[in-house]
């Protein structure tokens, strides 16, 4: 039986959305599965909302675009309440940066909140990092692609002068993904 797994991420510009999609994506090529990915992002690239697709498949994905999201991985309030619709109702899950989304709850969704942003400030001194650690943990609770995968895919796309600290970044996200109760495989 075909097995796939549709991601979205969503943000603003300038949160790094874009890019840990395509670390999400690169990482499931490693794990040998067929992988498509778009994004979008509005008039403004840093401050408007934007999103990440990542379609994840044990055989080649048909349709490249997510149709419906198994998982929604929010960062910023704006943008997830305006991806929240193109959620998977019954067994879909929202990741959530707790600091800057307060999600109002619906019936069939399971909610994980995960401090990103104030973790990244107060473990790494940096901000921009908050997407690869929501990344992590994402991928701790998920399953989505094996760990080494995703830190494979850090080394190869991060650029050389971020790596340690994405490296960094993405091992503190798997701690915070193991620390939530609401894990499935």
């Amino acid at each position: 039986m075909r097995q796939i797994k549709q991601a979205m991420l969503c943000g603003y510009g300038g949160q790094g959305i874009v890019l840990a999609g395509t670390i999400l994506g690169q990482a499931a090529f490693n794990d040998g599965k067929w992988v498509s990915g778009t994004n979008s992002f509005g008039a403004a690239a840093r401050g408007g909302a934007c999103r990440a697709e990542v379609v994840i498949s044990d055989q080649p994905v048909i349709f490249p675009h997510v149709i419906e999201a198994d998982i929604l991985i929010a960062m910023y309030q704006t943008a997830y309440g305006r991806y929240i619709g193109q959620i998977k109702r019954e067994g879909g899950m929202v990741i959530y940066d707790n600091d800057l989304v307060s999600p109002e709850e619906i019936t069939g969704l399971k909610y994980v909140p995960i401090p990103a942003t104030r973790t990244a400030i107060e473990e790494l001194d940096s901000e921009i990092v908050a997407n690869i650690i929501m990344l992590g943990a994402a991928v701790e609770i998920t399953r989505l692609v094996t760990q080494d995968a995703l830190r494979s895919a850090v080394a190869k796309i991060v650029a050389e002068r971020l790596r340690e600290l994405d490296l960094k970044a993405v091992d503190i996200g798997f701690k915070l993904g193991r620390m939530t109760p609401q894990q499935i495989s």
